[in-house]
């Protein structure tokens, strides 16, 4: 174990990791880290802010404000775009919630509005209410309305809402398949809006980010009257750049310097230990699932008096891991407490989620096991620990999540748990790739063809584009195809749609990067709806035979229909779980620019089509095992998007001391690696990306790795890895190396996804070939 910036005491989070070390021996605690508590940076407040706001906030015990939350204010006052970039529980919303409501106090009597963006409905759920409160209980802000207008708003009130809210909570999505979808419905807001709040916004990234980024270039463009426009955001890389990616905006100002305090904290990293005589693929060792130990681990905190949050990576793992902490509870002779531990993700009612958020907040709830749905801006008070079980993709979304812990002051422990996974093993043994490294540089590209296309027809149809409106969203050459195919006519007064294919595009465009078309998932038994699955997804998740899980109950599917969208399941609850094999070919169609390495290697930024057909399923046992592998006959998908690819010419592979027959298995090895750690470099999940290796490709005719965006057009993750090959390359090469099993393992070279069943593999090949390609890349 290594330390750092040790403590002179045994603080708060050393005596909770010390019990833990003691219970849990087969486990590694790898290293701990003490974060020091910082005092705050007070600032007065401006002469313009409605002094009845003032009163309401010094009510709240609110007597000084930070100087980020002042400097953020005073800048949208002014009319200045701005986005202020500081640390979670830092309190930005009152950077927007000064100028917005002091506006709406000394405007009560007109009609100005302002519209409130955000990534996720808990979070818009939680300033709604925030909001709404400041409004009820201060004098001059009483009348005014405060409302969420998303796809959980009753259809009775959405006209009340239209015609009466001053403040209106939605999201990208409602807000393009509503709003914008229709306009002439949303004339008071467009005439009367004088801010839009883009809250959390260095969530909008990949496809959803380019996605978001247009749909808020049409909001803009339709307001009568340019509004002041409030970015929040996690610390970043370069703010002002990405809210003006996002925007379309120029001149956006960067508030960066957080007076906020913080409790003391203590971060640690985890990783669980290999199960005693147990072997999963290939004979490579088991390591216990993160969500198995991370279920002990919340038990053992909770039972030691510490609220705890522990994040996990899906709507399972929550309620697995809620589950096992319930149990783990119970089997410590406290069962009153193993009540209050609860799951908490997408799927449940309105009514269900804010239930459990307020029974958090309020310590009803001791613990509560979630997806990244609570990664974000909810102020729950008096959480003392926060597990982060797996990587959650971003250093960003990482460090939002230790937020969650100590918001109020008091110390704190977050304790990363690594999964069994390249990327997870490597951070656990690289605290300082976590810890230190600068958050990502967030990555979307608005003028993908692929989305830019859909949204020009959307905006043309909502009011004529101008030439210079093409222009400033890159989309000249887009729109030149579009007016050719008939979707768009040129008119004197600018360029239209036409409104019947605009109305068939508008349905068809899922700001998440989704597929419109859903499958329907039945229960046979009754005919209940018990949820749907991405048409583009069904082949995987719901094929005939799979094993689906809906609030903690099981299924399995009989038949997938995929003419009448609808996939039959009954209840059932086999021992084992399901996943799909598949065949994956590669074309190349685009080279968009290439580097050469070394003599006989090449590396190159490409455009491809990639086409993925679904041949089988395995059954796998909780122990790693797999029961059976079942035939499966699916039509194949194909995707055009855009990779990173490299070439090595077989002498430099027989010179690294690789005899042919071993090329396969030590190519397939070095891009599962890659594909683990990429995510280190580009703000993308591992499943966002996807992988071809070959000994012989027949457009390069040489051996050749590909790894290519998981989204038609790219999404901008594989050319973050064109870009910064080398580091990738290393860090791959280091994560490989340095695990400690002889011939590969998940923590390493096999992947969860593998279409050919983690077959063939050779780790020590993986290696030549990856420090190879990171020794070359340091001399070029």
């Amino acid at each position: 174990m290594t330390t750092c910036s040790s403590s002179p005491r045994p603080t708060f989070g050393d005596e909770l990791l010390d019990s833990l070390v003691a219970a849990m021996p087969r486990s590694t605690l790898t290293h701990v880290r003490h974060e020091p508590a910082r005092s705050s940076i007070p600032a007065q407040w401006p002469d313009w802010v409605h002094p009845d706001l003032i009163a309401f906030l010094a009510n709240e015990g609110i007597t000084h404000p930070w100087c980020h939350q002042i400097a953020t204010a005073e800048h949208a006052w002014n009319g200045q775009d701005v986005i202020v970039a500081t640390s979670t529980a830092s309190g930005k919303s009152l950077g927007y919630q000064l100028p917005v409501l002091s506006a709406l106090a000394s405007d009560a009597h007109s009609s100005a509005t302002a519209l409130y963006i955000s990534p996720t409905k808990a979070l818009a759920q939680d300033q709604r209410a925030s909001l709404a409160r400041m409004c009820a209980e201060t004098h001059a802000l009483k009348n005014i309305m405060v409302a969420t207008y998303d796809g959980d708003t009753p259809t009775e009130t959405r006209r009340i809402i239209r015609e009466q809210a001053r403040i209106i909570v939605t999201n990208p999505d409602m807000l393009h398949a509503s709003i914008l979808g229709n306009p002439s419905a949303w004339t008071r807001l467009l005439k009367t809006l004088k801010y839009v709040i883009v809250d959390e916004c260095h969530v909008y990234r990949g496809v959803f980010g380019a996605h978001t980024s247009l749909v808020m270039r049409r909001l803009l463009r339709l307001a009568t009257h340019p509004p002041v426009v409030i970015f929040a955001s996690a610390t970043s890389v370069d703010p002002a750049a990405h809210a003006q990616r996002l925007s379309g905006r120029r001149d956006i100002v960067a508030v960066t310097k957080d007076g906020s305090p913080s409790g003391e904290r203590t971060i640690a990293l985890w990783e669980p230990g290999f199960l005693p005589d147990a072997t999963g693929e290939h004979g490579a060792p088991v390591r216990r699932a993160a969500n198995t130990e991370a279920a002990e681990i919340m038990g053992r905190i909770i039972a030691a008096g510490a609220r705890t949050l522990t994040f996990v990576r899906s709507r399972r793992g929550a309620e697995v891991v809620a589950m096992g902490a319930a149990e783990q509870l119970g089997a410590m002779g406290r069962p009153d407490d193993s009540r209050r531990v609860a799951a908490y993700r997408a799927g449940y009612t309105p009514e269900d989620r804010r239930k459990l958020e307020r029974q958090l907040d309020e310590g009803e709830l001791l613990g509560m096991a979630s997806t990244n749905a609570l990664e974000l801006g909810i102020d729950v008070g008096g959480l003392d620990t926060v597990l982060s079980c797996g990587f959650p993709g971003t250093i960003a979304s990482f460090r939002q999540q230790a937020g969650r812990a100590g918001r109020r002051g008091q110390g704190s422990l977050v304790l990363f748990i690594g999964a069994d996974d390249p990327m997870d093993t490597y951070l656990v043994h690289h605290p300082e790739a976590l810890l230190e490294k600068p958050v990502e540089n967030t990555v979307f590209d608005p003028s993908n063809p692929y989305v830019l296309a859909d949204h020009l027809v959307c905006a043309a149809a909502e009011k004529p584009l101008s030439d210079a409106e093409v222009s400033s969203w890159g989309g000249e050459k887009v729109v030149q195809d579009l007016l050719s195919q008939g979707s768009l006519k040129r008119r004197p007064r600018g360029i239209f749609a036409n409104l019947q294919t605009a109305a068939h595009v508008h349905a068809r465009i899922t700001v998440r990067g989704g597929a419109a078309e859903h499958v329907v998932i039945v229960d046979k038994n009754d005919g209940r709806v018990l949820g749907t699955v991405d048409a583009s997804r069904a082949v995987s998740d719901v094929h005939t035979g799979a094993v689906y899980m809906h609030q903690s109950e099981t299924y399995v599917v009989d038949e997938l229909n995929l003419d009448e969208a609808v996939a039959w399941v009954h209840a059932d609850m086999p021992e084992y779980t399901t996943r799909v094999r598949r065949d994956t070919d590669i074309q190349l169609r685009r080279t968009r620019s290439t580097r050469k390495l070394m003599d006989g290697v090449w590396l190159a930024d490409v455009d491809v089509e990639v086409s993925h057909k679904v041949h089988s399923f395995v059954k796998r046992l909780p122990s790693g095992e797999i029961l059976e592998t079942v035939p499966l006959e699916a039509p194949p998908v194909r995707l055009f998007t855009r990779a990173v690819a490299y070439t090595i010419e077989p002498d430099v592979l027989l010179d690294l001391g690789l005899v042919e027959p071993t090329w396969p298995g030590a190519l397939h090895a070095a891009e599962h690696a890659a594909i683990g750690l990429l995510p280190l470099f580009a703000t993308c999940d591992r499943w966002d990306i996807g992988g071809v290796s070959t000994v012989h490709h027949a457009d390069t005719g040489l051996p050749t790795i590909f790894v290519y965006d998981g989204y038609t057009g790219g999404a901008g993750f594989s050319e973050r890895g064109f870009h910064t090959f080398g580091a990738w390359m290393k860090a791959t090469a280091d994560a490989v190396e340095s695990c400690e099993c002889e011939s590969g393992c998940p923590s390493c070279i096999q992947s969860p996804k593998c279409g050919n069943g983690n077959e063939p593999l050779f780790k020590a090949g993986a290696v030549s070939i990856l420090r190879m390609l990171a020794d070359a890349c340091s001399t070029t």
